[in-house]
């Protein structure tokens, strides 16, 4: 079978529950042409090679949709172009080459210290505990409503200064706008138009919270965004507003949607295979080698999208200037080039360096905190639920194919053990 209609099938949800032997039959042309004029990457070396060539650039979203005449006047030829160009040219840093890149990249992973998300450990075992607390008198639960879902969108809007009663509003924005990284939804005037009421309303709710902030500074991450931590109010050490908005959106929807499905993901691979549910309960210090075999079996994020800004010859193909390229991350995790028995889950496989939180500069600012949420919980859940059973397997998936993982994972239990 020829590999250029190959990722669209990726894309399409009806091989959401399996799509490896798709990556597998793309292997074999490791950077393929798509019909559409895509070049999608799907072997480790090579997408190894790539997320660290300044060739590669991370501004690949299209422009703001097209004009759409609403009958307002002053909206549509006023306000409308003016807050599309300014989201266009203050885009979340995933998005952005250095140097602004680097600049905001710096500027969180201040903020983001590791001292402030080790601290994090203790209240997400407590969360953790009164969650599962919570199926003593159930014998069905669904683990993402129940608690992959409030585990991680708690935990982060602690971290970001967020106030308890306004969490179950992140559920449905966050939604919506990770759909900015499927690229057969990008230019989907629908979808755009979505998008751009969702930002509308989650940029205003951050713009007053910000406010808030500069008033009275939290120990928090958005408090030492907007003050700059120390007050300073000099570029570099403060983010103007624009971008200040477009970090803080970018830390609500992946600082939880991903960890969401690494938990849920680790679930149900680990139902699948009793023995390793077992010995994790017997001895939880696997954990950490655990998670890491996950992140390359299961890893929650399996793709990401880039364009290339100059001609790039790799394996006998040249990428044109301007071309979009995919790097198939989830692929280069069962490359068998670089894995020995890709397909089988080994949590004691060495030299796992593994793509599951991507590479190069734009490796996740989050994986830290996802590593200790996905420790804590999955450590838990191990130890105290009694006889869990999946329901329904294949379980059903979110119709995303890069924020991959299932849209409800429904378990049978016997009950809860103490914590």
């Amino acid at each position: 079978m020829s590999c250029t209609t190959l990722f669209e099938q990726v894309l399409d949800p009806d091989h959401r529950a399996d799509p490896y032997p798709l990556f597998a039959q793309l292997r074999r042309q490791p950077v393929c042409r798509q019909a559409d004029g895509t070049y999608v990457v799907s072997t480790h070396a090579e997408i190894a090679r790539l997320v660290a060539d300044p060739r590669i650039s991370s501004e690949d979203l299209p422009d703001p949709q097209k004009f759409r005449w609403t009958g307002h006047p002053v909206t549509d030829l006023l306000v409308r172009p003016i807050r599309a160009e300014i989201r266009r040219r203050h885009q979340p840093f995933i998005f952005r080459d250095p140097p602004d890149h680097d600049r905001l990249r710096g500027l969180v992973m201040r903020a983001f210290s590791p001292e402030r998300v080790r601290g994090m450990r203790e209240e997400t075992r407590q969360l953790t505990d009164e969650l599962i607390d919570a199926f003593a008198e159930k014998s069905r639960i669904d683990l993402v409503d129940d608690f992959s879902y409030p585990l991680p969108v708690t935990v982060i809007c602690k971290l970001l200064g967020v106030p308890p009663e306004d969490e179950p509003q992140f559920q449905g924005w966050a939604t919506q706008l990770s759909t900015a990284l499927e690229p057969n939804q990008r230019s989907d005037e629908a979808t755009q138009a979505k998008n751009e009421q969702c930002f509308t309303e989650i940029s205003a709710f951050l713009r007053d919270l910000i406010a808030k902030k500069r008033k009275a500074p939290g120990d928090d991450i958005l408090s030492d965004l907007a003050t700059g931590g120390d007050g300073a109010e000099d570029e570099p050490e403060r983010m103007n507003d624009f971008d200040l908005i477009a970090t803080a959106v970018l830390l609500l929807v992946a600082g939880h949607e991903t960890t969401v499905n690494l938990i849920t993901n680790s679930v149900l691979t680990l139902l699948r295979r009793p023995e390793h549910w077992e010995r994790l309960a017997r001895a939880p210090e696997i954990a950490p080698r655990l998670i890491e075999e996950m992140l390359r079996f299961e890893p929650p994020v399996q793709y990401r999208t880039r364009l290339a800004v100059a001609d790039i010859p790799i394996q006998g193909v040249t990428i044109p200037k301007g071309a979009p390229v995919v790097l198939l991350l989830a692929s280069g995790n069962r490359d068998p080039a670089r894995f020995t028995d890709p397909d089988r889950f080994d949590p004691d496989r060495p030299d796992n360096r593994h793509l599951g939180f991507g590479g190069g500069l734009h490796y996740c600012v989050g994986a830290p905190l996802a590593r200790i949420e996905a420790e804590v919980a999955l450590v838990a859940l191990a130890r105290r639920l009694r006889n869990p059973r999946l329901v329904a397997d294949p379980p059903p998936y979110r119709p995303g194919a890069s924020l991959r993982g299932p849209r409800h994972l429904c378990l049978d239990l016997d009950g809860v053990t103490g914590a």
